[in-house]
């Protein structure tokens, strides 16, 4: 018994060994070339430019206790500078500024080239739900806009 399989490790450890050469070259091409859903539409409110693009079309996962769905944030129009704090969470209204402060969750961060957040959500959409950006620059205004979730995250 211990001749056969022997044999079978004799007859295949090369290939098995450029298989395992291989696979990294695989990995490390997928990562120079992610691919991403298509960009929402863009809306232009006070003084910004904001476009929203998810970062998958999952439903939304677990992260540090509560549920959470990706999205990358670009600003093509206004200063990120010139915002003090700002927060996305998906539901059928946003949360009120005073909850979404009281815990990292939510929070949008990033640089001057593109923001991420981990946007707070319920554990499954529907089709109700709305993505929220809250953003509070720093005189105190409050801006609060949406987008729809398209039905191909609904899935």
């Amino acid at each position: 018994m211990a001749r056969i399989n022997n044999n079978l490790w004799h007859r295949y450890k090369y290939k098995i060994n450029v298989f395992l050469l291989i696979l990294p070259c695989y990995f490390f091409y997928q990562s120079l070339f992610p691919q991403f859903p298509s960009a929402w539409d863009s809306k232009k409110i006070a003084g910004f430019e904001i476009t929203p693009i998810p970062y998958n079309l999952k439903q939304p996962y677990l992260h540090h206790g509560s549920y959470t769905k990706d999205f990358m944030i670009m600003f093509s129009e206004g200063k990120v500078d010139d915002i003090r704090q700002a927060y996305v969470n998906i539901g059928i209204e946003p949360l009120p500024l005073a909850v979404l402060q009281t815990s990292d969750k939510g929070i949008l961060h990033g640089s001057q080239h593109g923001q991420e957040v981990h946007a707070i959500s319920a554990s499954v959409l529907k089709a109700e739900d709305k993505v929220w950006l809250t953003i509070e620059d720093w005189q105190g205004q409050r801006i609060v806009t949406s987008w729809s979730l398209p039905k191909a995250l609904l899935n």
